[in-house]
């Protein structure tokens, strides 16, 4: 490294933002994540001994991956190389290697690789890396805010530790707070700022567990608040709003997140609870999903987890689809919530959707059997002669409309597919059929 370039870095540092900046540089700087960096626990002494294997940090923006391998990067004698999928290319990798190489056999020196957003490489990307990995030319370190089951090749996977990060909680993110406005070396000292303890708590807050947004926000407030009438700058509960005026969101249409915000809704919907139902629609309304999306999933719950205990759930289900079509947003909220509490209130049955599964395996599963020829079409040329339709009864002749009868092939005789349950309307249908079958 030249001169020209070290003083590029040390401005470069200078100028980053305080999120960068605040990076931990020793592991026991690093706040939260206790479940896996709490002393004692495995990770934690991996990184004080210098025996760290390969591992994936999957977690959502802000809570650490990053700041974990650059601590790594500060307490390993090894090699250390970082890029990032979403710039680097097979070439970096190429090159990466081949350091990696001259390190370990010249020098016996490892190398650590961090792969930031490591699920953005494709699968032969990812491949490349694997007998690497595999015979130790590198310790692979993968960071991603996706869930690594879907989105890392498996053979990556089961050469490494996963290790979940979560969102930090709110005592976390309030000492990170502190710690910014407080240190005159990396963070905002030298304007000998004050925050309130309203005003942090609310941006703790506010950052759902994202460290990088509390941040973000203090450093912004700091700069942009003019001083009180003693010069001193204080954030106040009113500046700490302005700075982050909108909660985090957490929720990416196309990730993890998304899938566990779908997942709870549908479920809530399904365990009659009306209000988590309602406030998972507004978690993705507020994320900006499409209500299509939204008003499919409810016509979906609406057949399969209330079928015919209510059979007015679908019908609201439908209108509301097609009537959101029409109105949008925001009127469409109150449509969406009103299907949506309908839903959820209904009595629940999954007695067609059982049905349906078990009417399906019995297709897959069992020889087919000949349809009945007294049920078989008798209206084209000939079909008396192969006895087709002779012998049916028309239900209408008969007292209430039924006449026993045999419907189902004679391999499926006396299978029953549909057992209404005893919720709702179901309980009606039930005993309707007793009554059919039993005469009573």
């Amino acid at each position: 490294m030249d001169l020209f370039e070290y003083a590029r870095q040390k401005n470069d540092k200078k100028e980053a933002p305080l999120a960068g900046r605040m990076r931990p540089i020793t592991l026991d700087e690093v706040v939260g994540q206790e479940h896996i960096i709490g002393k004692g626990k495995m990770l934690y002494r991996a990184i004080k001994a210098d025996k760290l294997s390969s591992v994936i940090f999957y977690g959502p923006p802000g809570t650490g991956k990053t700041t974990l391998a650059k601590v790594i990067a500060n307490t390993t004698e090894a090699n250390f190389i970082q890029m990032n999928a979403t710039t680097s290319g097979k070439k970096e990798m190429q090159e990466a290697i081949k350091e990696a190489k001259e390190a370990l056999g010249m020098y016996q020196k490892r190398t650590i690789l961090f792969i930031d957003e490591i699920h953005r490489f494709n699968k032969a990307q990812q491949d490349y890396l694997l007998p690497f990995v595999e015979d130790g030319t590198i310790i692979m370190i993968g960071a991603t805010t996706e869930n690594p089951y879907f989105e890392v090749n498996q053979a990556l996977i089961s050469r490494s530790n996963v290790f979940q990060l979560k969102p930090l909680e709110n005592a976390a993110i309030k000492e990170l707070i502190y710690r910014a406005v407080e240190d005159e070396e990396k963070g905002m000292g030298i304007y000998h700022a004050r925050i309130e303890e309203d005003a942090a708590d609310f941006l703790a807050d506010m950052a759902e567990g994202d460290a990088r947004s509390a941040l973000n926000a203090i450093e912004l407030g700091v700069l942009t608040t003019e001083p009180d009438e003693k010069g001193q700058i204080v954030i106040d509960l009113a500046a700490a709003s302005e700075c982050i005026q909108r909660r985090v969101t957490r929720y990416d249409k196309g990730g993890d997140n998304h899938y566990d915000i779908i997942s709870a809704f549908i479920k809530s919907m399904r365990g009659s609870d009306p209000d988590a139902a309602v406030y998972y629609l507004a978690r993705m309304m507020e994320a900006g999903e499409s209500v299509t999306f939204i008003a499919r999933r409810i016509m979906i719950c609406a057949s399969e987890d209330v079928g015919n205990a209510d059979p007015q759930a679908i019908q609201v289900a439908v209108a509301c689809a097609q009537a959101v079509e029409k109105i949008g947003f925001p009127e469409a909220q109150i449509i969406l919530s009103q299907a949506v509490t309908y839903v959820a209130c209904a009595p629940k049955s999954n007695s067609a959707c059982e049905a349906i599964f078990g009417a399906v395996s019995a297709v897959r599963n069992k020889k087919n059997g000949q349809v009945p020829n007294h049920l078989r079409d008798a209206h084209y040329k000939g079909a008396a002669k192969l006895g087709h339709g002779i012998g049916y009864k028309y239900a209408h002749d008969y007292a209430h409309h039924y006449v026993k009868q045999q419907y189902l092939p004679d391999e499926l005789v006396g299978t029953t597919f549909y057992e209404p349950g005893q919720e709702g309307y179901e309980k009606e249908i039930k005993k309707h059929l007793e009554f059919l079958k039993n005469g009573e």
